[in-house]
């Protein structure tokens, strides 16, 4: 996603485009992009011919409702509600011990967190702070509550999800630096939340994978707090450079497609109070990546971001960085947050645990890119196909509809929706068995890996 920042002088003074502001802050005034080839551990195919089998089903049915409501005339106050309860009915949210809130002094006020202890023990546990997505105009503490329920009990860590500072109320600027200010407190103040202080990391996706990796560089560069790994799904990292992939998926009902994007770029236009070639919002720019923490980092074929994140990854790893690249050729932007229907979000929340326990357990990341998509084949029958193509989305409508009444009943009445649950589960234990046995087979996945795996000291 590439931001448009409208200058505020009399149209006769303005900058003539994007592109004369792209050209004002050249890349070429930092190190030459390093060549995006198998040398480097790029995947060998950016994208699948089509979407993956369970993403498709999801992909015709939203594509199906989106068009109803145009998107320009829903307020901004309604966009953030819709996307937080669709984040509510997508993701899976196992239980916790214990979901905490509380606030801490931020720089520009109240910073609100919510700490997911998955099992109470006594001794301190590391923490993984979780940076949400939403273009930097959307999103908050129930947009990552999946994401952080489901990587604390599989990774066994505290998960703290920060809420920042949006545009375009406040400056970009600002979510970063409330982040780096939660994760002060953190390393400071941890001990009473029973975090260890000294295994820490941080992540985001999308625009919060943006402001993760510019808090990680910050820490780097300004004698930050200690962060093990970084965790960067689908990011955003140059919010002026616009990447081939911007336009190979800029249509097709991709999800993240040139409207909603079209949609941000009109929100942040007078946002940024500092030049988006800055590091500090574009962290690609920065022209020094040497000594940064390990990272995980997560792409999609039909992201128009996903070519923003391999860029990236080939930065880190020509600066020594060890990366640990998940490339899901058939996946779109935001996969993540839809895993009770998308299986590969489920798939890359267990990758991303297993990469914070191995690191919080003193193992050294390894450097290597794992390509995961559909199981290959020689297409079926057309008829059979057809088929397939009506039993997935009939089953994925079965699933939406039902985890859309639960989230909104337990939102207006939580006694009832857990009453309802028990009553569903008795009644109909047969019928969500076939279910889960027809998601069996949407799930299944093959990986491969296409750059060496090799320790890194």
């Amino acid at each position: 996603m590439t931001i448009e920042r409208r200058p505020k002088q009399p149209r006769k003074h303005a900058a003539s485009s994007r592109t004369d502001a792209a050209r004002a802050t050249p890349l070429t005034a930092h190190p030459v992009p390093p060549r995006l080839g198998p040398d480097i551990g790029m995947p060998k195919a950016l994208r699948s011919p089509r979407p993956d089998r369970a993403t498709r089903a999801f992909l015709r049915m939203l594509n199906l409702v989106q068009p109803l409501i145009p998107q320009k005339l829903v307020p901004l106050k309604a966009q953030r509600e819709i996307i937080r309860l669709s984040a509510l009915a997508y993701g899976d949210r196992p239980d916790m011990a214990e979901v905490a809130e509380r606030t801490i002094a931020g720089p520009g006020g109240q910073i609100a967190l919510r700490i997911f202890t998955p099992k109470r023990e006594s001794k301190p546990r590391p923490a993984f702070l979780w940076c949400h997505g939403g273009g930097f105009v959307t999103g908050g503490l129930d947009t990552a509550e999946s994401i952080c329920r489901q990587v604390a009990l599989e990774a066994d860590c505290i998960a703290i999800a920060v809420r920042y500072r949006l545009a375009p109320e406040h400056d970009l600027v600002a979510s970063r630096e409330d982040f780096m200010a939660a994760l002060r407190w953190v390393a400071e103040h941890g001990a009473s939340i029973g975090v260890d202080t000294a295994r820490l990391a941080i992540g985001g996706d999308s625009a919060g994978g943006n402001i993760s990796a510019a808090v990680a560089q910050a820490c780097q560069s300004h004698d930050g707090p200690h962060v093990s790994l970084q965790v960067l799904a689908y990011p955003v990292t140059d919010l002026l450079h616009e990447f081939p992939s911007h336009a190979e998926n800029a249509k097709g009902g991709y999800l993240l497609d040139e409207k909603v994007t079209g949609w941000i770029k009109s929100l942040l236009g007078e946002s940024a109070s500092e030049g988006l070639s800055d590091p500090k919002l574009s962290p690609r720019r920065n022209p020094d990546l040497r000594g940064l923490p390990p990272a995980l980092v997560i792409t999609a074929g039909f992201d128009p971001l996903r070519d923003d994140g391999l860029d990236y990854v080939a930065r880190l790893r020509t600066a020594g960085i060890p990366v640990e690249l998940l490339h899901y050729a058939g996946q779109i932007h935001g996969f993540l947050n839809f895993d009770t229907v998308i299986g590969a979000g489920r798939d890359a929340l267990e990758r991303v645990a297993t990469a914070l326990a191995t690191t919080f357990g003193s193992t050294a990341l390894t450097d290597r890119t794992l390509e995961i998509t559909d199981p290959p084949g020689p297409p079926p029958p057309l008829v059979h196909h057809l088929v397939a193509e009506c039993a997935s989305t009939a089953l994925l409508l079965w699933i939406s509809s039902e985890r859309w009444g639960h989230t909104l009943l337990n939102l207006a009445a939580p006694r009832a929706a857990r009453s309802v649950g028990r009553l569903a589960g008795w009644t109909l234990g047969p019928a969500l068995g076939l279910r889960r046995l027809a998601m069996s087979r949407l799930d299944r996945r093959h990986v491969r890996q296409t750059h060496p795996s090799r320790p890194i000291a």
